[in-house]
């Protein structure tokens, strides 16, 4: 997916431009616990997480887009934009960062949804510019 197009420096570079996105979200969203940018094939490209195993998230992110992508087909819902899932202990939100990867954010359940679903909203897009080679947008905190 990313790696013909890049060469070990790029890599390295890409990952420390995702996870500074990354980082930047935990400051402008209280109660976020982690991140991860993965392509849709379930490929790890960078994490801000730490009690979560990031190649397995960014796997099940990849089954989970799978998924919401047929029901967004299904019920003719159009592409695949964002999803929000709630458990007992916090939210999950996966948002679109371009046609090639997904943005997933974790979060405590005393976070505010329209916070976290905004600032994953925008960050998603800096991402997709990122990934498609374009100079992101600003994102100070």
């Amino acid at each position: 997916m990313l790696k013909p197009r890049y060469d070990r420096r790029q890599l390295a570079a890409l990952e420390s431009t995702l996870l500074a996105e990354l980082r930047v979200l935990r400051l402008r969203v209280p109660h976020l616990a982690g991140g991860l940018v993965a392509g849709v094939n379930g490929l790890l490209l960078a994490h801000d997480t730490h009690d979560t195993d990031p190649d397995g998230l960014a796997a099940l992110t990849a089954t989970a887009l799978g998924v919401a992508q047929r029901l967004a087909d299904a019920t003719g819902q159009g592409e695949f934009r964002e999803s929000l899932f709630r458990g007992e202990h916090g939210f999950i939100a996966t948002y679109a960062a371009g046609p090639n990867c997904v943005l997933t954010l974790l979060s405590h359940p005393d976070v505010s949804i329209g916070r976290l679903r905004l600032e994953g909203r925008r960050s998603a897009q800096r991402l997709a510019e990122v990934l498609r080679g374009g100079e992101p947008q600003a994102s100070s905190p």
